[in-house]
């Protein structure tokens, strides 16, 4: 494990273990709270950063691996979280965590089983306009940061 790859897998920890402990914190009213400007509720945003560790995993192994990230557009990720939220829309608090929890610590070990090489590894990314990205921005960009934002927004939709 690298240096790099290692403080990776701690960001993306730190940032859902304080999802985490924020989301437990919530009433049900707080839970069915929708976030302004997403439409989606907070509990399953929270559902959502979870489900989506996997995703973004698989595609910064691709990257890791010199394959590039081909035919995921913003369309795409829009419809996948449109579909997401009318699955998901009475998501529990408990399933929620449960599925953060585990989802996190597997993202977090599959970071630091990357090299310093396949972190630098670089091709082209569709999300983004077919720059090549490096693998590390492309886990900072997504993965690790994808807690961190989500928790912003909920704690202004909540007044926190």
């Amino acid at each position: 494990m690298s240096n790099r790859s290692e403080a990776l897998a701690a960001r993306l920890e730190a940032g859902a273990k304080s999802l985490a402990a924020f989301a437990a914190t919530l009433s049900g009213a707080e839970w069915q709270t929708r976030v302004p400007h997403d439409g989606r509720k907070i509990g399953v945003v929270v559902h959502h950063v979870a489900s989506v560790y996997p995703i973004e995993i698989q595609l910064t192994q691709l990257l890791a691996s010199g394959q590039p990230v081909a035919g995921v557009t913003w369309d795409a990720v829009h419809t996948m979280n449109r579909d997401h939220a009318k699955e998901n829309d009475g998501v529990t608090k408990e399933a929620a965590l449960a599925l953060l929890a585990a989802n996190s610590a597997a993202a977090a070990a599959a970071i630091r089983a990357l090299s310093d090489a396949q972190l630098d590894s670089a091709a082209p990314v569709s999300l983004n306009s077919d720059a090549p990205l490096t693998c590390q921005f492309l886990l900072e960009d997504h993965a690790v940061r994808h807690s961190y934002h989500h928790l912003a927004k909920i704690k202004a939709a909540l007044g926190r």
